[in-house]
């Protein structure tokens, strides 16, 4: 099982909404390297929600149920999405100032390639950010 991070405006789709919907395809990713991420997605892969621009942190985790398949919202072959249901709220929001002050987390995607929508998470920065969310 691998690790990951997607990225969302609140105000565009936040968790809640996720949890409301109960699932929901994660389209509009127009970035060539957050394409390539959702097409090595496996079902079963957790993912932690991010809200970005507005409250800049992890908030949920949520997890793959379907795998990559072409994006509906676009013509464009080029272009995937996945399928993804909320799995559970953190206890507490782990937020990005947060993670850039934790050492521990310094070569993490969410602090090197922070316009990156689509992201990996390593196992060690994955159980980080449940500790910090925990504390």
């Amino acid at each position: 099982m691998a690790f990951w991070l997607v990225k969302s405006e609140p105000s565009k789709y936040s968790w809640d909404q996720l949890v409301r919907d109960k699932q929901t395809l994660w389209d509009g990713v127009r970035n060539y390297a957050a394409r390539n991420y959702l097409k090595t997605m496996k079902k079963g892969d957790e993912v932690f929600f991010y809200h970005s621009n507005e409250g800049l942190e992890i908030v949920g985790i949520a997890k793959v149920v379907k795998e990559s398949y072409p994006d509906p919202t676009t013509d464009d072959d080029a272009w995937v999405v996945v399928d993804l249901k909320p799995v559970k709220k953190l206890p507490k929001p782990v937020t990005l100032a947060q993670v850039k002050s934790d050492k521990r987390l310094k070569d993490m995607a969410l602090v090197k390639y922070v316009r990156l929508s689509v992201q990996p998470v390593t196992e060690k920065e994955w159980k980080i950010i449940l500790e910090l969310s925990s504390s």
